[in-house]
């Protein structure tokens, strides 16, 4: 699929030039702290030196004192105590960081994570019943509950104390509960509002920590690796709180992990290698999910609250099961349905992809969703049945606010919730023709037609000398990469191959050069292009052609080296030298 190269919007030369000269840096690596809001030397000494300090105050977050007053009076009264949090990795985590935590200082408590195909997602009934038959009289609810109404009323009924800590948008009602920490809440005052779930769990900890200070800040600081796998997996910008939270967090998954992390760090082969957000997106994260996919979330939990390695490495073995067996499925339902969409000439005019396959997995159209949208890209949803209902996941295009549409369709909808790019569903499956021409009407009326196209966006301009170990140093110190504050994308113009180009990968479909340039031809970077092998011939010819990348550290036989990462290649002779 073609892409378009947009450059991003440059700051002016006077702020540029002054930031870099006070910092000492190359004007480069100024202009992107620019374009992050970073314009003194000071708010650059903030970015560049993370520090716990710089946490907000948790009080500042309505109802956490209630709530974590609430914690201490039933830890007081020898209360039984039940942490409750949603299947996926940002629940999970949740679950384990505060029973981790609590459990240090007090026994009675219990956790419970739902079954995704027989309770759905979020609070459920047979949740609230397990906790009544356990003479439990409070329920902390971690990534879930901000919409749960009917079932907190339900707990009420059963004099069951509910804590509601979310970080999804609530609806114009919310639950009667004793608390509700969720910083989108309109009334909320916080001043960050894109926590994980498991980073609002986090801050009331915290909480509970300023009161009593019999709670320690540093064992909970010490739980911080299971807060950056959270926000690495659930998506939200690493910038602000996130950022500090994270990079605390990497530091520990690097040196000390907890015992369960550690497990799925061997099985994803990232022992010995320095674990940034992108290896827990697409190494660590995944397998954690599989558990909720494939069997049970509540696996996930017993892996990251064990403290025993032989236990942790059974769980971990158990769950890598799971997230191959989640792989194979997810391929197989991604095939069937690029199939379905090329066997309807209709869909080819279509602004939407709405599918439902009754025999698809529940636990893995979400991730088809999202490899739709590689290949189609438009807004997508995936539907399968479960329960006599139509449930799903739905997939947005950068730029296009889902969750907007799934309002305007919510009369045909049971339910639904979710965030601007990601959202799932329940409908009745009579209503999934309806659903799918609304749906369709209301993207359609809604996207910019260059929404549909991919775009690659591009931070800085650069030349091939100028990325010397000083420049790649500094640009790391910009770490950690995420949404608000991705891996900066370059461009070099007019580059050739410094005749090392050959085809690598199972079927020859990557690329590995040596980029040089007119200029500097006695400077050589290597660089791997992945995906890019249909350049081959163009680049074998000597061609000049242009490049888009990241920078990065290959370290290959414990040999560190700078290497560009090429996100995609373009010249005017693309169309005769492709086979």
């Amino acid at each position: 699929m073609d892409k378009k190269w947009v450059m991003k919007e440059q700051s002016p030369d006077e702020h540029v030039n002054s930031l870099a000269t006070d910092l000492g840096i190359d004007p480069v690596l100024a202009s992107l702290l620019v374009q992050r809001g970073i314009r003194t030397f000071e708010e650059a000494r903030v970015f560049f030196n993370p520090d716990l300090g710089d946490l907000h105050d948790p009080f500042l977050m309505k109802d956490l004192e209630r709530a974590a007053l609430r914690i201490l009076d039933a830890i007081r009264n020898k209360e039984s105590i039940l942490i409750y949090g949603d299947y996926d990795v940002d629940g999970t985590t949740s679950v384990a960081l505060v029973y981790s935590f609590l459990k240090k200082y007090y026994p009675d408590l219990l956790y419970y994570i739902p079954n995704r195909y027989t309770e759905g997602y979020g609070i459920s009934y047979e949740g609230i019943d397990y906790a009544a038959d356990n003479n439990v009289k409070l329920i902390v609810a971690l990534d879930c509950g901000i919409k749960a109404v009917e079932k907190v009323a339900y707990a009420n009924e059963k004099k069951i104390d509910f804590i509601i800590c979310d970080h999804h948008m609530p609806d114009g009602t919310l639950p009667d509960a004793y608390a509700i920490l969720d910083p989108k809440q309109s009334d909320c005052n916080y001043p960050f509002k894109d926590l994980s779930g498991c980073g609002v769990g986090f801050k009331l900890m915290q909480g509970i920590c300023k009161i009593d200070n019999s709670f320690s800040f540093e064992e909970l600081s010490g739980l911080l690796d299971l807060v950056a796998v959270s926000i690495a997996s659930d998506i939200v910008p690493i910038t602000g709180e996130n950022r500090v939270l994270a990079y605390f967090g990497l530091e520990r998954l690097n040196t000390d992990p907890c015992t369960g992390l550690k497990s799925i760090i061997k099985i994803a082969g990232l022992e010995n290698k320095t674990i940034g957000i992108d290896d827990i997106i697409f190494r660590i994260g995944p397998p954690i999910n599989a558990a909720g996919r494939m069997k049970s979330g509540r696996k996930s939990v017993d892996l990251l609250i064990s403290s025993n390695d032989k236990l942790a490495r059974k769980i971990g073995d158990a769950i890598n099961i799971f997230n191959n067996d989640r792989k194979s499925i997810d391929r197989r339902i991604t095939n069937q349905a690029i199939e379905m969409i090329a066997s309807d000439p209709a869909e080819k005019e279509r602004k939407s992809t709405v599918l439902f396959n009754p025999k698809w997995h529940k636990g893995v159209i979400g991730i088809v969703a999202s490899r739709l949208i590689e290949t189609y890209y438009r807004p997508t949803v995936v539907l399968t049945e479960s329960n006599g209902m139509a449930t799903g996941s739905a997939r947005s295009v950068p730029g296009f606010d889902l969750y907007r549409i799934m309002e305007s369709c919510s009369d045909l909808l049971v339910n639904f919730g979710g965030h601007t790019y990601a959202a799932g569903m329940t409908m009745k499956i009579e209503n999934i023709p309806a659903f799918r021409e609304r749906f369709e009407k209301e993207v359609a009326s809604a996207i910019d037609e260059d929404m549909l196209v991919p775009k690659i966006e591009v931070d800085s301009l650069i030349s091939i000398d100028k990325i010397t170990p000083r420049f790649f140093n500094t640009l790391r110190r910009f770490e950690p990469f995420g949404p608000g504050n991705s891996s900066p994308v370059f461009k070099a113009e007019q580059v050739y191959d410094k005749e090392m180009v050959k085809r690598v990968g199972s079927s020859g479909e990557h690329l590995k050069l040596g980029v040089t340039s007119e200029k500097t031809p006695d400077i050589v970077i290597h660089a791997i292009g992945f995906n890019q092998a249909d350049h081959y011939h163009l680049i074998n010819a000597g061609i000049p052609f242009d490049i888009c990348f990241t920078i990065e550290e290959n370290n290959y036989r414990n040999k560190k080296s700078i290497q560009l990462n090429i996100k995609d290649i373009k010249t005017r002779e693309d169309k005769l030298f492709k086979t």
